[in-house]
């Protein structure tokens, strides 16, 4: 997949500006073994019920099994990654665990429970955004929904903004290892012009919201699809990082919620 994105990218402009400096991939895409590995990057352990939005997501399909995360955004859905979705069949949704194997509780949905952007495009990362239809839950302190911003809000750029990201991801580029705990990290929101710096204006469009990678702490492996919150708001949806590592301090991108305020009121039904 990644030689395939680095074509596309390479045919499509030799302008400056178009091409990535920083080839990108997917945090699901990271490891070549799809599995339940690691957490955040230089992160810090989660507290129980500090993220009772947070869910975690074991897909499964025909290329295997892999490990994404995800948003409560109201009883019945569940917002992540269009790339988590894609080639996945069923999912079991994690809910309420700081402790990844402890969960409050688990629910288990079929694909026709999902709705995945039409426009999706994997070579481009374009759109890259899903829902996830479940059965009702009834929230409490460690199972809870996010706000998703408010139509007013939709042409912030939250530039200079420190943002939270949480999840399960890789703690280090040599990290193997399972994570116990919930991890999370606060995250500086920088302008789209020096994130196409180093992934090109093909990757970084007005859809996706950049945060830096600064004193190695950025998402990771089993990040993908996990929220991206500002003031307790979904503001991104973990998307792509660079495929040379997730310590060497370049930009992460995550797919801007305020750009898909209406299609996720059409799909959902969730008021924005």
């Amino acid at each position: 997949m990644k030689v395939f994105i680095f074509l596309a990218l390479a045919f499509a402009s030799a302008s400056a500006g178009l091409l990535p400096q920083t080839l990108p991939v997917r945090p699901r895409d990271r490891i070549s073994t799809p599995s339940i590995t690691g957490r955040i990057t230089n992160g810090r352990n989660a507290v129980a019920d500090q993220f009772p939005y947070q869910v975690g997501l074991s897909f499964s399909g025909s290329e295997g099994s892999w490990w994404c995360g995800g948003s409560i955004i109201d009883n019945s859905w569940v917002l992540t990654a269009a790339h988590c979705t894609s080639g996945a069949s069923i999912v079991t949704v994690y809910y309420g665990a700081t402790v990844r194997t402890s969960p409050k509780f688990t629910q288990t949905v079929t694909s026709s429970n999902w709705i995945q952007h039409a426009s999706y495009v994997s070579l481009t990362l374009r759109n890259d955004i899903s829902l996830i239809r479940t059965p009702s839950v009834t929230f409490s302190s460690s199972v809870n929904k996010i706000a998703v911003p408010a139509i007013a809000s939709s042409y912030s750029t939250f530039v200079g903004q420190v943002a939270v990201a949480s999840g399960w991801g890789l703690t280090s580029d040599t990290s193997s290892s399972v994570a116990r705990d919930l991890q999370f990290a606060d995250l500086t929101v920088i302008a789209n012009s020096v994130c196409q710096e180093a992934y090109g204006s093909l990757v970084v469009t007005s859809r996706v919201i950049c945060v830096d990678g600064v004193n190695r702490t950025s998402i990771c492996s089993g990040d993908s699809g996990g929220p991206l919150a500002l003031d307790n708001v979904l503001i991104g949806v973990t998307s792509f990082g660079s495929k040379d590592g997730c310590e060497i301090g370049a930009p992460a991108g995550f797919t801007r919620v305020t750009s898909y305020l209406d299609w996720i009121k059409t799909n959902s039904g969730v008021s924005v």
